[in-house]
């Protein structure tokens, strides 16, 4: 398999079902078929939960065994000492990457609240990498077959997302996107750009016009670039099925304003893809679903496509 691409697979939190799908990800043909797969993880836990649910423990040979497990983990408990390891496992594969001894990553789920009980001072996977590969801007970017949307902000509260936009950081985030759509789909994309407020603003009676001042602006510099983009567009009717047939990929404003539309349509197909990284990074779309782990019933489907799509994208080498 040495002329496939090398994915490095992170575990997650291991209190969670990313153990389980690390253990389908080695012995499923569609990963085989595109990749030279290795999970980063606990070579002890991953054989634990495999005998715990009757499957084959996994080949020491694709496994990069951290043996960072020291507690007795419980299935579906927040622990610091899941964070520590999770947090360990994909500053290990980002290291790797950056090395150049894997092409790409494809991340397991993580928690939250497991990280912060851990004391690692990031609130998720894209602020970790961005710190980590030394990138000024990372944008996070879900995709599907049915939807795509880039988010401009992520992981903060509602109350902070109008100060953090600015136009330099919408035209990024419109940059990056169509960047990686045109890789993806081989040709130049049609992207669609939400306004902030209810009815995009209704000309600055709603909000303080970032419509205005901020989010035209951005699509503008972005058009005079040559991209093919549109907006912007209230959120409440951007994603009417019309809309979604005509587009490409959405540019969103804010983590659930492109998030809700996604999970409604495709959540157990989406892949997420961090973007203007010098690595190619890719994960689920879902989180560590705590309330079925180690029961081998959790669905692999996102999984398997964020290691195609990994894989897919270390061929050009940079997303």
């Amino acid at each position: 398999m040495s002329h496939l691409p090398r994915v490095a697979i992170t575990m997650g939190d291991p209190a969670g079902v990313g153990p389980e799908l690390c253990l389908r990800l080695l012995r499923d043909p569609r990963v085989l078929a595109v990749c030279e797969p290795f999970v980063i993880g606990d070579l002890n836990h991953l054989a634990r939960v495999a005998a715990q649910l009757g499957w084959p423990a996994p080949d020491t040979q694709f496994v990069r065994d951290l043996g960072n497990i020291q507690a007795d983990i419980e299935p579906g408990k927040v622990s610091a000492a899941c964070g520590q390891a999770a947090y360990e496992y994909v500053t290990f594969a980002i290291d790797e990457a950056l090395a150049g001894r894997v092409d790409a990553i494809a991340t397991g789920p993580i928690n939250k609240e497991a990280l912060h009980a851990a004391g690692v001072p990031f609130p998720g996977h894209t602020e970790i990498l961005a710190d980590r590969t030394n990138t000024p801007r990372a944008c996070m970017m879900l995709t599907a077959d049915a939807i795509t949307c880039s988010l401009v902000t992520v992981h903060v509260g509602y109350r902070e997302v109008p100060a953090l936009l600015t136009r330099e950081l919408v035209r990024e985030t419109i940059e990056f996107t169509a960047a990686a759509m045109e890789r993806m789909r081989g040709r130049k994309p049609r992207l669609l750009v939400c306004g902030l407020n209810p009815h995009a603003g209704e000309h600055g009676l709603f909000g303080d016009r970032e419509e205005e001042r901020i989010i035209a602006p951005a699509i503008a510099d972005a058009r005079e670039m040559g991209i093919d983009v549109s907006g912007p567009l209230p959120p409440d009717t951007a994603f009417l099925p019309k809309l979604r047939a005509a587009t490409d990929a959405y540019v969103c404003m804010y983590h659930d304003q492109g998030l809700i539309p996604l999970k409604s349509l495709a959540f157990e197909e989406a892949v997420n893809v961090t973007l203007g990284l010098p690595i190619v990074r890719t994960s689920v779309d879902h989180g560590t679903a705590f309330d079925i782990a180690w029961q081998g019933v959790a669905d692999v489907s996102s999984f398997v496509k964020a290691v195609e799509l990994a894989a897919k994208l270390a061929k050009t080498n940079t997303v």
